[in-house]
């Protein structure tokens, strides 16, 4: 999937002000790949790689929310059928 929106600096991911658990899914699965872009590029430090670290596993456990929820759903609305 390409990055279509700019790569977002450490000091945006660390000071986002907006909480992961309002995120959604869409949302939280950009910004992780931003932080994935971000940590791979190398050039952060230790404490802003783990900074982004944690902030990642945050997004990445967000999806997985969404993704549990919607599966939820899904086996639901086939269960009534």
């Amino acid at each position: 999937m390409p990055l279509t929106a700019p790569i977002v600096r450490i000091d945006r991911v660390a000071t986002d002000d907006r909480d992961v658990a309002e995120l959604s899914y869409e949302d939280a699965r950009d910004e992780l790949v931003r932080v994935v872009t971000e940590l791979e590029q190398g050039s952060a430090t230790l404490e802003q790689s783990l900074s982004l670290w944690e902030r990642g596993e945050a997004l990445a456990n967000r999806c997985e929310e969404w993704l549990i929820g919607a599966k939820e759903r899904l086996d639901a609305a086939r269960a009534a059928e």
